[in-house]
């Protein structure tokens, strides 16, 4: 359990250094950052035997200071759902490219699939993008999904997913808004 805790904190250490570290150079984001939604499409369990498919939908709100909190929802072909709420943080990589680090908690139903050994599971995990000059973004990304010792059983999963975010806009008063 004190493993589990070090590591905790010296993830959240270390994702606030580097909050610190692109704030202070400036992050090349525009002022005005949309929310964007993301899809992506993959194969879960990629490390062991339970492999399935992989479905992720995602909300991704406007940032706050460094942080984009967003919305999720991940479904696998053996039926296992995975609702989630989180925040990611992201690392610009030159003018195209951009890295998005993140955490989330949620609720996981196995299904016909994999048993993570509790309800509550912690999803944490990186995305690496290109961005296009419009907005939208092309990507790969690999997250962790486990319960962090909450249940007896933490067989954790990881999920390796080809992703598209576009930018949301909302329609108005007639008029194209970017929030």
């Amino acid at each position: 359990m004190a493993v589990r805790f070090t590591i905790a904190a010296a993830s959240v250490a270390a994702l606030c250094i580097l909050a610190g570290a692109a704030q202070a150079a400036g992050d090349s984001a525009p002022a005005e950052d949309p929310p964007y939604i993301k899809v992506g499409l993959g194969e879960y369990d990629i490390f062991h035997n339970n492999q399935a498919g992989d479905f992720d939908v995602e909300y991704r709100f406007q940032r706050l200071w460094v942080f984009r909190p967003v919305l999720g929802v991940e479904l696998t072909t053996d039926s296992a759902v995975y609702g989630y709420g989180g925040f990611n943080f992201k690392i610009p990589l030159g003018e195209k490219f951009l890295a998005l680090i993140g955490t989330a908690v949620g609720a996981y139903s196995n299904g016909n699939g994999k048993d993570l050994g509790s309800t509550v599971e912690f999803r944490s995990g990186a995305e690496f993008d290109y961005q296009f000059s419009n907005g939208p973004r092309l990507g790969i990304a690999i997250h962790h999904i486990s319960n962090a010792g909450l249940g007896s059983d933490n067989p954790g999963t990881e999920i390796l997913s080809l992703v598209y975010s576009f930018p949301f806009e909302h329609r108005s008063g007639g008029q194209s808004a970017r929030r």
